[in-house]
């Protein structure tokens, strides 16, 4: 049995936490729309707003981006965890991390409203430690 050496992926997830929490990380709460629909006639024909659930996650760095003179007023880009959209998958039951940023309506951060224009996952060694999403006010 020889000495291993290296780094895992695990690892690199714990890391990126650490990282993202002493770089001061704050908290995003992506916007999730209800899926119960009521009874109600009304609801069932979308006469009802049925609201969006916020999903809160956190450490996220926000780091602005800039903008063109003719552009969206905001452009930012989140640094998110891959433990803390893993969470909420399992526990929202989606298949994966691109199906829950795709199921969501946008991100709220300070009190604003971004819109999500894409996102990229960060790999290491098979396993996904960061998310970078790119979003606009």
């Amino acid at each position: 049995m020889g000495i291993r050496t290296g780094i895992s992926g695990m690892a690199l997830v714990r890391a990126a936490d650490a990282m993202l929490q002493c770089l001061g990380g704050e908290e995003i709460s992506l916007l999730l729309p209800v899926v119960n629909v009521a009874g109600d006639p009304a609801a069932q024909l979308g006469l009802v707003d049925p609201g969006v659930e916020e999903v809160r996650i956190s450490p996220v760095i926000v780091r602005n981006l800039p903008t063109e003179s003719n552009g969206p007023r905001r452009r930012a880009e989140f640094l998110v965890p891959a433990s803390g959209i893993s969470e909420q998958v399992s526990a929202r039951d989606f298949s994966d991390a691109v199906q829950l940023i795709d199921a969501a309506l946008g991100i709220a951060y300070e009190g604003d409203v971004f819109h999500i224009e894409g996102f990229v996952t960060e790999n290491f060694s098979g396993t996904a430690y960061l998310y970078r999403i790119v979003a606009v006010e």
